[in-house]
């Protein structure tokens, strides 16, 4: 199902994108009221005391907005700032649904180096691992970032992972990643793989404007006519690194995998949005497969998983390492490398400078 929805989002001819505009309409419908309740009641938009930037995309799916946030934390601790990241923590076993924007502590969780990715999610723990720096995952993003700063009291920037429709949480600047995929058709979901409507709209009441949003491209190809109008928009640099990680952190050059194939052959698996992509990069590096495994995106790996594949050297992306390894230690993990515009980061930087200058709370 999944992938037939991936189709039909491609084209606003597809048959099945034409049966489901009846059910985008009834979505497009509850969205305009959900964010004429946040517009008219800005009491509800709250406004903690640091600088918060959101990364997410108006697509359903992986856009690259993991890989984003990592490199924008990067970037700011290398420029001096505290930071902290903030997550629903999508698929973790612990997250509930709350009925307002208040959870209780029990359901929100800080992210520590040694945590359960089952239970605080993959992509957190990912992120953690990768920059060091506080992550703090719940179903509401308040509550992640209330119980952030009252444990790191001296966090100045939060960035809030995958949050473009959490309009609960003001902030000071956007972040919108966008894939190959661009818009695809061009219709809201489950017609398209829209969000939101494009072009995008402002909710004023929560401190958005058009010149507090950046754009950024993960694919060549979406840069396309209908995205370069945007403004503040740059293409960051993708690629996979030329070597794969153990679970103790060993570093293995991927091409010395061909000299081992013949004894264990490769497996390649992704329970990422896009499987086929980490496919095609791993053998654009000249990665000798055997098989591919394209599994749904956040996959919960068993203990039967390893049984049924202990046959194959197991190759994956980082996303999934975290859960696999402790199923199956000996498996490999290819980092993914991303490399944001030098111009678009002095964009950015100015933004969050005219942000704080802007900031009586801070």
């Amino acid at each position: 199902m999944q992938r037939l929805l991936l189709r039909a989002w491609e084209s606003q001819q597809s048959p099945l994108a034409w049966a489901l505009r009846p059910a985008a309409a009834m979505y497009g419908l509850l969205l305009q009221q959900h964010r004429k309740r946040f517009a008219q009641h800005p009491e509800l938009c709250e406004r903690l005391p640091v600088l918060v930037v959101v990364v997410g995309n108006v697509v359903a799916g992986g856009a690259g907005k993991t890989p984003t946030t990592i490199a924008l934390a990067q970037h700011l601790c290398a420029q001096g700032w505290q930071v902290g990241i903030v997550s629903r923590g999508y698929g973790r076993q612990t997250r509930q649904t709350p009925t307002d924007s208040t959870v209780p502590a029990t359901q929100t969780l800080e992210v520590h180096p040694d945590s359960d990715a089952n239970t605080v999610g993959d992509e957190p723990l990912l992120m953690h691992r990768h920059t060091g720096v506080p992550v703090f995952v719940s179903a509401s993003r308040v509550a992640a970032g209330r119980a952030l700063l009252q444990a790191h009291p001296h966090t100045q920037v939060l960035l809030c992972d995958d949050g473009l429709q959490h309009w609960a949480l003001q902030r000071d600047i956007e972040v919108c990643v966008l894939d190959d995929r661009g818009i695809g058709n061009g219709w809201l979901l489950p017609a398209g793989p829209l969000r939101e409507p494009w072009p995008r709209q402002w909710l004023t009441a929560a401190g958005q404007a058009p010149e507090r949003c950046l754009y950024l491209h993960t694919a060549p190809n979406a840069v396309g006519n209908s995205m370069k109008s945007l403004p503040y928009s740059a293409l960051a640099t993708r690629q996979l690194a030329n070597y794969a990680v153990t679970q103790q952190g060993e570093h293995i050059a991927l091409s010395s995998l061909q000299a081992t194939v013949a004894e264990r052959p490769l497996l390649a698996l992704a329970g990422i949005a896009r499987p086929e992509r980490f496919f095609a990069m791993l053998q654009a590096q000249g990665v000798p497969l055997t098989n591919t495994l394209a599994l749904p995106d956040h996959y919960h790996f068993d203990s039967s998983f390893s049984n049924q594949y202990g046959h194959y050297r197991l190759i994956c992306t980082e996303k999934d390492a975290v859960k696999l390894w402790p199923q199956c230690p000996d498996a490999l993990a290819v980092p993914l490398l991303q490399t944001l515009p030098t111009d678009w980061l002095k964009t950015f930087d100015t933004m969050l400078a005219a942000a704080q200058a802007r900031a009586p709370w801070l």
